[in-house]
């Protein structure tokens, strides 16, 4: 699945309760989902892990959904490398 079908999917399945909630709460949700991709990556679960960052991946799109932004269109400014220093890898000073 790309990107579009995906956000095009989380439209057609969150759309009605991502509105009701709105774009602020819809964000606190995101950070709470990082916050567990956090703990996975402590754990050391794999499988915990891949659902957390789907998890948080979800909460993203939603978002996005909210404030009209087009995933795919956002992540395309990576596509040709780090957009600051147009290196891939990035040759940006750490």
């Amino acid at each position: 699945m790309d990107l579009r079908d995906f956000q095009e999917l989380m439209r057609r399945t969150y759309a009605e309760r991502d509105a009701a909630r709105g774009p602020d709460a819809t964000f606190r949700w995101l950070v709470e989902e990082v916050g567990e991709v956090a703990r996975a990556m402590r754990r050391g679960d794999p499988e915990n892990l891949r659902e957390e960052v789907g998890d948080a991946l979800a909460w993203l799109t939603s978002l996005a959904n909210l404030l009209g932004v087009d995933i795919a269109d956002a992540a395309a400014r990576y596509e040709h490398g780090c957009p600051k220093c147009g290196g891939m890898p990035c040759a940006c000073p750490l």
